[in-house]
């Protein structure tokens, strides 16, 4: 009761002094702060590494993106064959243009982070 009484003093205090009262989270070093991720299980899983992918790219990466693509968008049947052809890199284009980033058709750093979110989204993006 003591300690509540305290912070509320404190607080009153702050407040007829005329500066703002912000509530803070105090965590202890017993218990770090987790970061918050997005979803518990991903949807595809090829791959965790996260290559630049581009035309005439192939491999367990380039499956991966053609997965979270088939997730991704509507209408999407892309074949996940590990071949970065013509029809996954205009899914590229497609995509990065509905999610408002670089649109180049290369899947990078920037397109991989949008893909993973919106693989694993219950939406699509388009």
């Amino acid at each position: 009761m003591r300690r509540m009484l305290t912070g509320g003093t404190l607080v009153a205090a702050l407040v007829l002094a005329g500066a703002p009262a912000l509530a803070t989270p105090q965590h202890s070093a017993a218990q770090p702060v987790r970061a918050v991720t997005h979803g518990s299980v991903d949807v595809c899983n090829f791959t965790k590494s996260r290559p630049t992918l581009k035309l005439g790219s192939s491999g367990s990466a380039v499956r991966q993106a053609q997965c979270y693509l088939n997730h991704s968008l509507t209408g999407r049947d892309l074949a996940v064959d590990g071949q970065f052809g013509p029809v996954t890199q205009q899914a590229t284009l497609r995509f990065q243009q509905c999610a408002g980033i670089g649109v180049d058709g290369v899947v990078a750093a920037q397109t991989w982070s949008f893909l993973v979110f919106w693989g694993n989204s219950t939406a699509f993006v388009c």
